[in-house]
């Protein structure tokens, strides 16, 4: 099983004690549906009373932190994907949409930001697809479609974007199952309860007794997570509500379950970038955070802004691996943060 590099951390990235000698990645028993299970509960209950609240404060506490946790996983479990002429390419694409951020907003840079979007998705479909000539031209259709569709719509195209951003962890949960036994079922269910079924629950109105009554803030939010169709429809309430849950979920992901479950990704990204061990990613991560909150509580618009462009990196980075996971390139053995199952159904 792989270990953290770094002294003094455990394999599964987190600084503090050491792992007991002998106690392999593997052995996890129920905590990862337990965990889920419970943070599922809170921070539904959170989201359902403060949805504005919970959106704003957990995106200024752990925005950044996940941010630098998921590039290292991604960096280090995709790394035979990730990496050379492919991996500077898609480097500079995504810079590209990051300029297309910091400058003054405009047609042309959110043009340029869907144009770049789909240019991740095309060179991902090129690398993949090179070998096979006609699937690539079908895929080139394909996108040329979409992008057309989202310069038609732009204003569908965000706020789709950004809740499928939400969605994506459950893409990367799937992949880290597969090397689960009886126990993968009940895991995958689980991650399928809080991506799909509560936020179905909650836009279409079973959850509205419990919902508060929103604020100013909810309103302020409403417009980047709401459909325009929906807008003053008293919908919005709902996709706020929505947007909170999943991604203080999808932010959990990243800060507690893949740094303790997948101890072979980070491994792998200190053997990439031994300089960036785990506790100096977790100092980066925390201390960027703080900084970021700071500049929130001073000046919110100018805090959102600059973290949209620096998210640009992980946000977009998601969809070409993602796509050639889908098109069959992704790693070819199992997560070693998976549980295997034993003969008499327990995990080990």
């Amino acid at each position: 099983m792989a270990s953290a590099v770094g002294t003094g951390v455990v394999a599964g990235g987190l600084p503090g004690r050491r792992r007991p000698p002998g106690s392999g990645a593997g052995v996890v028993g129920g905590g990862p549906v337990a965990g889920f299970a419970l943070l599922t509960a809170a921070v539904l209950a959170l989201s359902l009373r403060m949805p504005a609240g919970t959106a704003v404060v957990g995106l200024a506490s752990l925005g950044i932190l996940h941010n630098v946790l998921e590039l290292r996983y991604m960096a280090g479990r995709f790394e035979q994907v990730l990496h050379g002429a492919f991996l500077r390419l898609l480097a500079a694409l995504i810079t590209g949409i990051v300029l297309c951020r910091v400058l003054p907003a405009s047609a042309a840079t959110r043009d340029g930001e869907i144009l770049l979007a789909y240019g991740l998705l095309a060179a991902a479909c090129v690398h993949a697809l090179r070998h096979r000539p006609w699937v690539l031209a079908a895929s080139g259709a394909v996108i040329a479609a979409a992008a057309t569709a989202s310069l038609s719509f732009p204003d569908y195209h965000f706020v789709v974007l950004t809740h499928l951003h939400n969605v994506v962890p459950l893409v990367f949960l799937w992949e880290w199952s597969r090397g689960m036994g009886r126990g993968r079922r009940l895991f995958r269910a689980v991650q399928a309860g809080w991506v799909v079924v509560i936020p179905a629950l909650i836009l279409g109105g079973a959850l509205d007794p419990l919902m508060g009554a929103g604020s100013g803030w909810t309103e302020r939010l409403s417009a980047s997570y709401t459909p325009p169709a929906w807008l003053h429809s008293g919908a919005e309430l709902r996709f706020v509500t929505v947007f909170a849950f999943m991604a203080l979920m999808h932010y959990l992901v990243w800060v507690w379950f893949m740094p303790r479950y997948a101890p072979d990704a980070t491994a792998a990204f200190e053997r990439r970038v031994p300089v960036l061990n785990a506790r100096r990613a977790w100092a980066l991560g925390l201390g960027a955070g703080a900084a970021l909150a700071a500049l929130f509580a001073s000046d919110y618009d100018q805090g959102t802004s600059l973290y949209a462009a620096l998210a640009s990196y992980h946000a977009y980075l998601e969809f070409p691996v993602l796509l050639m996971l889908v098109l069959g390139m992704g790693p070819r053995t199992r997560p070693q943060g998976a549980p295997t199952t034993t003969a008499a159904g327990g995990t080990e």
